[in-house]
């Protein structure tokens, strides 16, 4: 029987040394609740209910503001940004090389 408590306490250190670490290099935009010192002390002081409060309601799981999925280029308005004015660059660019065509045949006319 003293197994089990050894391995269980075991199981308890590491899970609470474990949440700590979370809750204190967790980024502070995804900490809900209060601050991250404060649930570093609450995983401290309530070993198993701390950190099942860490996991469950401490630290926001759903959004990652600082991280940007992949998504399609037609759903990505950036990318679409950027058509619009590479269409406009190459419509230019064939503007211009008209325009110099239309130079080089005048200047051969002269001559």
């Amino acid at each position: 029987m003293p197994k089990v408590y050894i391995v269980g306490g075991v199981i308890i250190l590491a899970l609470m040394v474990y949440g700590a670490v979370d809750a204190l290099m967790t980024n502070k935009r995804r900490v809900r609740g209060v601050p991250r010192i404060a649930w570093f002390f609450i995983i401290l002081l309530l070993p198993v209910l701390g950190v099942v409060l860490w996991f469950t309601l401490g630290k926001d799981r759903g959004s990652k503001s600082n991280a940007r999925r992949p998504m399609a280029p037609d759903d990505d308005p950036d990318f679409l940004r950027g058509l619009g004015s590479q269409k406009e660059q190459e419509r230019r660019i064939q503007r211009l090389e008209k325009e110099i065509a239309d130079l080089d045949d005048d200047a051969g006319k002269k001559e």
